[in-house]
């Protein structure tokens, strides 16, 4: 669109699913695979402090996708207050051709459409399809089953996307389909099966369910969440002499403890990737400036990726588990892989 010209009708996609299920994989994929002459935004919410995804989408690309984060938990807390506020930002910025929003894995997609809904009722968004991503594995988890924002993901979903369908064993993916069938969802009869989160960019066209009620949805958002304000120092404070920040937060039955290191450290690679190899939380990511070049660490379970990256503005890496870790341990653990030279 024009500088200077209204911002109108832009394409916006709620990607959503739970905690580890690949949704920052999917649409570092989509990001690859968007149109060269397309301008494309993120808008990513991270359960932890630290801000950590848009690093593993990589640099923005100038004049081609940009990127805003807001970290803290749901974004669509006090009213959707936090979300407003940077998604007017990234807007005016980016002045996107589309836009993708990431919430966390364990906010609520469905406060997240309402909070939506001045910009769909103004023409600033066209909300088209909540693509849920799910492993179809995870049915067999009871604390899954039992999640209100598990069960959420599913319901406000348009498209369901089993994403790491070349690890199930036979019958997974006829359980995910019972089990949407006899929930009633909408989207049971088109499920989509991928790899390593390989999205397809025609998905993102379908036409939302949401935006119908949208209006009518953000005249009830829940207020029983309280305002938070991001404690991340980004950009508002000087490093302190240890040369890192440590920022945690809990909630949803899940804690988190993050760290923000000067950009003058550099990390030994392979200290890291032993360190990172055996850590036992349930999720764990970061980026990081070694002596080899930027690398990007994603963990789930037991699995770990590694992925090169072009630049990033500093080290920083954010654990989340269902049990308050020994942070003080693992901060040390993490200033030992500091490199030497």
């Amino acid at each position: 669109m024009p500088a200077g010209a209204p911002i109108s009708n832009v394409p916006a996609n709620v990607i959503t699913g739970f905690l580890g299920v690949g949704k920052t994989t999917a649409i570092r994929h989509l990001l690859q695979s968007k149109p060269r002459d397309e301008r494309w935004a993120v808008l990513v919410n991270e359960f932890g402090e630290v801000g950590v995804d848009g690093g593993l989408f990589g640099a923005e690309k100038d004049g081609e996708v940009f990127i805003r984060e807001v970290p803290g938990g749901c974004m669509c807390c006090a009213a959707g207050l936090p979300m407003q506020v940077a998604l007017n930002q990234l807007l005016a910025r980016a002045r996107p051709q589309r836009l993708l929003i990431e919430p966390t894995g364990l906010g609520h997609p469905r406060e997240v459409l309402a909070a939506l809904a001045d910009a769909v009722r103004a023409g600033v968004l066209d909300l088209r399809a909540t693509v849920t991503l799910v492993d179809a594995r995870s049915l067999e988890d009871e604390r899954y089953l039992r999640s209100e924002t598990f069960q959420q993901q599913l319901a406000v979903a348009d498209m369901v996307v089993a994403n790491k369908s070349d690890l199930y064993r036979p019958g997974d993916l006829q359980n995910l389909q019972r089990f949407l069938e006899y929930s009633g969802n909408a989207a049971a009869a088109s499920v989509q099966t991928v790899e390593q989160g390989r999205i397809d960019s025609d998905w993102l066209q379908g036409p939302s369910r949401f935006r119908a009620t949208a209006e009518h949805d953000a005249q009830r958002l829940p207020q029983a969440h309280s305002a938070h304000t991001p404690a991340s120092p980004d950009g508002e404070e000087p490093w302190p002499a240890c040369g890192f920040h440590r920022l945690e937060n809990s909630g949803e039955g899940y804690h988190s403890c993050g760290w923000l290191f000067d950009p003058a450290l550099t990390f030994d690679y392979q200290r890291l990737f032993s360190l990172i190899s055996g850590a036992g939380a349930e999720r764990l990511k970061g980026v990081f400036i070694t002596e080899r070049g930027v690398f990007g660490f994603n963990k789930v379970d037991a699995v770990l990726s590694v992925m090169e990256l072009d630049d990033t503005l500093d080290s920083r890496v954010e654990v989340i588990d269902r049990t308050r870790g020994d942070w003080d341990a693992m901060e040390s653990d993490w200033l030992n892989t500091l490199s030497s030279d």
